[in-house]
């Protein structure tokens, strides 16, 4: 939240007074606002000093809503409703409304986002989907600019604001600009699908003991070379019931499911292990390696190659830092 603020407050000033050159002063008087204006402690325990109380909504230009923290499988607080209220109208007014990570929750709620495309973090992507039937949600994506004059953007991981903030900047201030403050600030545009950082198997949370028995029995079994027929023997449901019931608790198929804690458990290989990834297909349950790859750059965005040369990177630089 205090980058954005930052970040907003150097364009026209931190660049010119490193060369030398005379502040023009930023184009964005940025404003951080809540509700009552009033200090507050967030999740974290900090004490976060407002500038005031949300403004009159025909006077703002441009609204960012941060990323929140809130649980994906809980209701929304019921305090956000006034607030999406707000959003509404100052959209409604002209302002161009945007949000980060979970804030696209948000501006579902004040209804901006109906019959739009939208990203978020993929831990809320399916809570978007199905809190928000007419917003078609693009988990992937990490930057979607949407609605008559892209008046609307959201942006997915909470450390995309950067990637919006770039957006804007270059929007209202020129492409020049935005590149002056991914330099200033060592900002380097996220140019991959988010999908590749995602958990797969976060869920949600259900009391049906049939279904979770499978799942328990899927998650010990993935590699099983008919798992679907199996669990459909041990839950002694008909086929359509078990369908319905697996979805119901799930969000998932059956077969979807499986396919998930293959994929799961094949990007924790790829990340560890040096092991071929024709065998890696083989030992999380694919008979065919080509079915497994056409999989897992579905699941995850990119080839299974790329992720383990993405994440083996990362964690041998890692290392060596620590």
């Amino acid at each position: 939240m205090y980058s954005i603020l930052d970040v907003l407050a150097s364009v026209g000033r931190d660049w010119e007074m490193l060369h030398g050159e005379p502040s023009r002063g930023s184009p964005f008087e940025v404003r951080l606002c809540t509700p009552n204006g009033r200090s507050y402690r967030d999740a974290n325990n900090r004490v976060i000093t407002p500038d005031g109380p949300l403004p009159d909504p025909d006077t703002v230009d441009i609204l960012i809503v941060p990323d929140m923290h809130l649980d994906p499988l809980s209701p929304l607080p019921t305090e956000l409703v006034p607030i999406g209220a707000w959003i509404k109208s100052a959209h409604d007014a002209g302002a161009i409304t945007t949000s980060v990570c979970s804030g696209a929750l948000l501006l579902g709620l004040s209804g901006v986002l109906e019959g739009l495309e939208a990203t978020t973090h993929w831990a809320y992507s399916d809570r978007l989907a199905e809190e928000f039937e007419k917003v078609t949600v693009r988990r992937e994506r990490i930057l979607v600019p949407a609605g008559d004059g892209h008046r609307i953007v959201t942006a997915g991981g909470a450390s995309a604001w950067a990637d919006l903030l770039l957006y804007l900047i270059s929007r209202m201030s020129g492409i020049e600009e935005a590149r002056r403050i991914a330099k200033l600030y060592l900002i380097e545009p996220h140019l991959q699908s988010q999908m590749s950082f995602a958990s797969l198997t976060a869920g949600r949370q259900h009391t049906d003991a049939v279904i979770l028995e499978l799942q328990s029995w899927i998650g010990q079994n993935y590699d099983h070379a008919n798992p679907v027929s199996r669990i459909a023997e041990i839950s002694g449901l008909n086929e359509r019931t078990l369908l319905r019931r697996f979805k119901a608790a799930t969000g998932q198929t059956p077969i979807s499911y499986v396919q998930t804690i293959r994929i799961e458990e094949a990007k924790q290989v790829l990340e560890t292990t040096d092991a071929a990834i024709d065998d890696i297909a083989v030992e999380v349950g694919y008979s065919e390696p080509s079915s497994f790859r056409a999989a897992f750059k579905k699941r995850v965005g990119i080839s299974a190659g790329a992720y383990r040369k993405k994440w083996r990177k990362n964690l041998i630089n890692s290392d060596r830092v620590s």
